[in-house]
């Protein structure tokens, strides 16, 4: 038998809906044209390359230079790892 207590719901406030509501946003697939999803992992690559390139031009040593370097190996060790998951191959046993 339920209590009352357990028939009644509170409501809740708006932030408390966000948060609630924040993991289904995270969590849902998103949908890209088939051109986009398979040139995706090449412009990582090329954009984090650019990126590396782009320190060997800065003459001085800017605040700039240690973000271009981090974004750079991001961009690059992303790319990487979204073309080696999609160029699996089928493992045998499995």
């Amino acid at each position: 038998m339920l209590s009352p207590a357990a028939e009644k719901q509170e409501e809740l406030t708006d932030t408390q809906e966000v948060a609630r509501n924040k993991g289904k946003l995270v969590s849902r697939k998103i949908w890209l044209p088939k051109l986009i999803y398979d040139a995706l992992p090449y412009f990582y690559l090329v954009s984090g390359i650019s990126a590396f390139f782009t320190t060997l031009y800065i003459s001085d040593w800017f605040w700039v230079l240690p973000h271009y370097l981090l974004f750079s190996a991001a961009c690059v060790h992303f790319g990487v790892l979204v073309y080696r998951r999609r160029h699996r191959k089928a493992d045998p046993d499995t």
